[in-house]
């Protein structure tokens, strides 16, 4: 197996202004900071969209998710774009360029990084969608920021869509095939990494969690120490399951509460710890929750991994650190 290597990042002419709300599709989709891989940051693959469409309706984008706030994806997006002017390699093709062309609907995958600090264990965050978009501007960067200003390193994985979810797991997988074979040029540890994913998502990072990574071909064999899920209904287990949080809306409609206490069940039958938390008067595909009653659940998530960390690993504090601090 062939895998890619990271790449300098292409930084783009000083004066370029942040994303708003009143920025467009055609903003983002032309923005000089996400040449090479703008479409990625969106959720449909080869959508013709209306780019006359401000950020501030992005939501329109995202059917399957609710309380989509504007200046949460701002936040993400203009960061990517901080990122890049630092010099951060933010985007990393996973597959060859011949594995690309042999079969081209690799190239919807991808994998984005937020720093955290350096030798620290990193998080892959799975989006969800459906398996037919996949929401990263909603709960895949913000996510990421959060986790990355406690300490930790951050990935994000684009995913086959339509495909249904062994094909997008196989991406996932292949990304820890990726972060592993250039940890030490990427400045993250190999050991004690987590997996979150949300709905969809959430269906990835548990077969991960439950299989192992080489299940869906990957070579890595190793799996992660914690598992984080978020709004989902999934009831494939493994013989041995990891640490798992999980956390889910009370008026969820789509993946009810009860659906998600039968698998806590389930992991606590097989002597699995399990964090488990039902937000009350909110609905599927919160994301990270701003302004819900669910805001501040990916630090309380993140506390979780670290108690699950192994000894030998670097322990963030879980505070907030300094932006981009790679020291």
């Amino acid at each position: 197996m062939h895998l890619p290597s990271p790449t300098v990042a292409a930084n783009a002419p000083p004066g370029i202004q942040p994303l708003t709300p009143d920025s467009t599709i055609s903003d983002l989709l032309n923005h000089p900071d996400f040449r090479g891989f703008a479409r990625h940051l969106l959720p449909w693959a080869d959508t013709r969209y209306d780019e006359s469409l401000p950020l501030r309706q992005i939501s329109r984008l995202l059917p399957y998710h609710s309380s989509v706030d504007p200046e949460t994806v701002l936040s993400g997006l203009n960061r990517l774009v901080e990122l890049n002017r630092q010099g951060v390699s933010v985007f990393h093709e996973i597959y060859s360029e011949q594995e690309r062309v042999q079969k081209p609907d690799l190239d919807e995958a991808g994998l984005f990084f937020f720093p955290g600090k350096a030798g620290a264990p990193f998080a892959l965050i799975a989006p969800g969608g459906g398996f037919s978009y996949v929401g990263s501007v909603h709960e895949g960067f913000p996510y990421a920021i959060s986790l990355a200003e406690l300490g930790f390193n951050a990935f994000i994985v684009t995913y086959r869509t339509g495909q249904g979810g062994r094909a997008a797991t196989e991406d996932m997988a292949r990304t820890v095939d990726y972060i592993m074979a250039n940890a030490d040029a990427l400045k993250v540890a190999s050991a004690g990494y987590s997996v979150w994913g949300s709905s969809a998502g959430a269906r990835m990072a548990a077969y991960l969690g439950s299989h192992g990574p080489s299940a869906f071909g990957a070579n890595t064999t190793k799996r992660p120490s914690t598992v984080v899920m978020a709004y989902t209904s999934h009831s494939d287990l493994g013989d041995i399951e990891p640490p798992t949080y999980a956390i889910v809306g009370e008026r969820d409609g789509i993946a009810p509460p009860v659906n998600m206490q039968r698998r806590v069940k389930a992991l606590q039958n097989l002597d699995t710890d399990v964090s488990f938390r039902i937000v009350p008067d909110i609905g599927h595909g919160f994301g990270a929750g701003t302004n819900t009653p669910a805001q501040g659940w990916i630090k309380e998530a993140a506390e979780f991994w670290q108690a699950h960390l192994p000894d030998t690993v670097l322990h963030p504090k879980t505070q907030t650190n300094p932006r981009g601090n790679r020291n």
